[in-house]
């Protein structure tokens, strides 16, 4: 099965906050190492960048890839204005062409655009695979970001309406072969 790793707005707007969003710097090691994995295995990284207006319109400061992400030349961009990385944006035809089956998801926000993605993959015929300790949020008021993790590692895997599977593993149990 053709798989590809979808890395979502990992952005100098996001995570260069105060305070940054729950174990960013985990999160985005986490992100390095399974990016790494998946261009060893020649397996396409994409990372999703979101704008809009009040500090990530396209090309300012806050949109720009955090820059402790590993990005190489290879890597693929899509841009996105909503929560969900396939409405608008042409990500549907780039997984067409690379010949994908199955992503691999992580990234911000956890039940923002991570659930939203996620969902529309399985929606559009993708399987998912989720990496449990790769995506992360910010503490909300109603529950913490570890809270709102674990719910979404707990309940997305539940949806089996859409068909395709979609699971949560840690990323370093993530396999690209």
């Amino acid at each position: 099965m053709s798989l590809a790793l979808l890395v979502i707005d990992v952005q100098r707007g996001l995570f260069e906050t105060s305070p940054p969003p729950a174990d960013a710097d985990g999160v985005i090691a986490g992100i390095n190492a399974l990016a790494g994995r998946a261009r060893s295995r020649g397996v396409p990284v994409i990372h999703v960048q979101h704008e809009r207006a009040g500090g990530m319109e396209p090309e300012s400061s806050g949109w720009q890839l955090d820059p402790r992400l590993d990005v190489v030349d290879g890597d693929r961009r899509i841009r996105k204005s909503t929560p969900d990385s396939f409405l608008r944006t042409g990500l549907d035809e780039v997984l067409a062409f690379l010949g994908v089956e199955e992503l691999v998801i992580c990234g911000y926000a956890t039940e923002f655009c991570v659930d939203t993605t996620t969902r529309s993959a399985a929606a559009h015929g993708y399987a998912v695979t989720l990496a449990a300790d790769a995506h992360t949020t910010h503490d909300k008021a109603h529950a913490s970001a570890a809270q709102i993790r674990t719910h979404h590692n707990a309940t997305l895997p539940d949806i089996t309406s859409f068909g395709p599977r979609i699971r949560a593993v840690p990323a370093d149990a993530i396999d690209f072969a």
